[in-house]
């Protein structure tokens, strides 16, 4: 019934006590693409996902998991069993990221209702274009703080 919506992922739809095996299901009946990982706290979570045939795309979070060495070997492990991946938020680190995988699929990132403190942390912030974000051209993660936000951030807390 969703065929001509053009959904391109259905991230996480079943409960987390048995989300491998309910996943794979709701995979295998829908054809749907399925996204998930970013409860997953080490790389061997992810490992079971893919291996249960649960996910199309694994949605790891870095920041959660153990930063971005690990976050490129579940990039690795998911281009082995012909997977996709992610950045689960975080859209300063997550473009560079995925766009450093050969399996890269999309950075997440929130509406600024959602999420208003990405678009003031990034002093060189450049807008988005056509719903697409445009990766930093300089070295490292290509982007400065914006330290006046930041302190005013601190102030406020």
């Amino acid at each position: 019934m969703v065929d001509d919506l053009g959904i391109r992922w259905f991230e996480e739809p079943c409960k987390w006590d048995n989300d491998r095996a309910d996943m794979a299901a709701v995979r295998a009946a829908t054809g749907l693409a399925i996204s998930a990982g970013q409860s997953e706290l080490t790389r061997f979570g992810c490992r079971d996902l893919m291996a249960a045939g649960a996910i199309d795309i694994c949605n790891f979070d870095a920041s959660w998991g153990g930063g971005p060495t690990e976050w490129r070997r579940v990039a690795a492990l998911a281009e082995s069993h012909g997977i996709g991946v992610a950045q689960h938020i975080e859209p300063q680190i997550g473009a560079v990221l995925v766009a450093s995988a050969v399996n890269g699929t999309f950075a997440e990132l929130l509406l600024p209702w959602r999420d208003p403190f990405f678009l003031k942390l990034i002093a060189d912030q450049k807008p988005l274009r056509d719903g697409h974000y445009p990766l930093p051209a300089k070295p490292g993660w290509g982007f400065t703080l914006d330290e006046d936000y930041l302190s005013f951030a601190r102030r406020r807390d």
